[in-house]
């Protein structure tokens, strides 16, 4: 590689460098500012363009809020079905192999750095701005509902799990792993290990009390001979 004759100069961003910025400050200044107070000025200075450079990229604000979600949204999807490819299909221990993998969805999908942005944007912007958010329902919670689902579907087919509705138990199963992180993540706080762990199994074991296979009583003999 050619040494760069000027050091002292910068040497000149690339598009998808100046684009990846861009969304990583508005993220930021959404985040910290909200929809509304938020502008392209405080966006531009945080990702070090000009204005000019936003408005080449995004065309305003909303379409600037848009893309941030969007691009949260697809990098939590790959994320999410990186992790979903881990599920256990063929399991030797069910419950273990659950609460392993219920860890391993907190840490890389919903207590990372991406979560904790998308939960902030939402729970400051929902209300006012549900068209908004529009995209991120259809191409987040649904899809990760559907591939869940569909897992668990295919527990019950081998008979490791009774499950009547495979959606509603997905939806189940994703709200009590983080029910006991609730606390801390509204506060955007980060949890430890421990607490992950903890929160993993206290919501499996609760998850199959409900789902796994009931043992029928044993009939009691006949009376009469």
């Amino acid at each position: 590689m050619k040494e760069n004759p000027f050091p002292h100069f910068a040497a000149p961003r690339s598009h998808s460098a100046k684009r990846t910025s861009i969304l990583e400050a508005a993220a930021r200044v959404f985040c910290q500012e909200g929809f509304g107070g938020a502008n392209i000025d405080l966006i531009a200075a945080e990702a070090g363009v000009s204005r000019q450079t936003v408005y080449n990229h995004h065309g305003d604000k909303d379409n600037l809020f848009l893309a941030v979600v969007k691009d949260i949204t697809d990098r939590m999807n790959a994320g999410l079905f990186a992790t979903l490819a881990t599920f256990p299909d063929h399991p030797k221990d069910l419950e273990a192999e659950l609460v392993a993998f219920a860890i391993r969805l907190n840490q890389n999908c919903i207590c990372n750095r991406d979560g904790k942005f998308l939960r902030k944007l939402i729970q400051t912007e929902g209300e006012r701005y549900p068209e908004l958010f529009a995209t991120w329902r259809d191409e987040g919670p649904l899809k990760t509902w559907s591939a869940l689902a569909a897992r668990f579907a295919r527990l019950a087919h081998t008979g490791l799990l009774e499950v009547e509705d495979p959606d509603l138990a997905a939806r189940q199963f994703l709200a009590l792993i983080n029910a006991d992180l609730q606390v801390a993540l509204l506060l955007g706080e980060t949890p430890t290990e421990a607490e992950m762990e903890t929160s993993a199994r206290n919501a499996v074991r609760t998850f199959l009390r409900a789902y796994r296979p009931r043992v029928e009583a044993a009939k009691p003999a006949s009376a009469t001979a």
